[in-house]
């Protein structure tokens, strides 16, 4: 497979810092539409999502941190948006969140594209299999193994991901374990875009709810996933989320990170 390198992203597009991670200044229709020249060009271009939490654990883990720098970084989430209000004096055109963003992007194209899953609990990505194949049935879908794979095993699975021949990969491993080993594994004979999609299976599967249409439309999901998992999650946004505007603060007044 020959594959033109592309480097986090392109030229044309603005990148803003938040909290030290380049985050593209792009539309929706912007985004798919390079994604879907750079997979038809054979473009490899590494694909990540930064929200609130995302940041967090960038500010705090220098070789995550590092590893986003070569990734092309959507804005996902009303965190990032205010960050760039707070910077930048305006938001991001468009909330990228994965979970909307990935399937809608896979129902336009038209492909036919060859996309593996990798990740989740295996019935779950196998479920996730079967609704993007409903969604897009132009494309081919391979579930190539779930999350739980070891280190004797990852040569395999690298293996099989070459052998694939993949146009776009699904990596679902949860932040950061996605992105690096993304940044440690993937290169361009393993396929074209690699896409770290945090906990997309689970919600194509169902096994894991969406918050309701109206509350997405307000950006409260994270306030119906807090309902949901209080005891996982409320650290994550009871305690992160102003975590994230402190340091957001911090960076537009130059104030030290202690």
């Amino acid at each position: 497979m020959n594959v033109e390198p592309l480097h986090a992203a392109p030229a044309s597009y603005e990148r803003r810092d938040i909290l030290g991670t380049g985050v593209t200044v792009i539309s929706r229709d912007d985004a798919m539409t390079l994604l879907g020249r750079n997979v038809a060009k054979r473009r490899f271009t590494k694909v990540g999502f930064l929200n609130a939490h995302n940041a967090n654990i960038a500010v705090d883990d220098a070789e995550f941190r590092a590893a986003l720098q070569d990734f092309l970084i959507l804005a996902d989430g009303i965190g990032v948006d205010i960050a760039a209000k707070m910077l930048y004096g305006a938001p991001f055109p468009d909330n990228l969140n994965g979970t909307d963003f990935v399937p809608e992007f896979l129902r336009r194209e038209n492909g036919p594209l060859r996309v593996g899953l990798l990740g989740a609990r295996r019935q779950n990505a196998e479920a996730a299999q079967a609704k993007l194949l409903a969604l897009a049935p132009q494309h081919e879908f391979v579930f190539l193994h779930d999350g739980y794979f070891t280190m004797e095993e990852e040569a395999g699975v690298l293996a099989a991901i070459a052998e694939a021949r993949l146009d776009v990969l699904l990596v679902a491993m949860g932040v950061p374990r996605q992105e690096l080993w993304i940044a440690r594994n993937i290169t361009a004979r393993h396929c074209t875009v690699p896409m770290a999609v945090g906990a997309l299976l689970d919600f194509l599967s169902g096994s894991v709810p969406r918050a309701p249409l109206w509350m997405r439309r307000l950006r409260l999901e994270w306030l119906f996933r807090l309902g949901l998992e209080p005891r996982r999650l409320w650290r994550r946004y009871v305690v992160g989320n102003p975590l994230f505007l402190l340091r957001v603060l911090g960076q537009k007044f130059g104030w030290r990170r202690q």
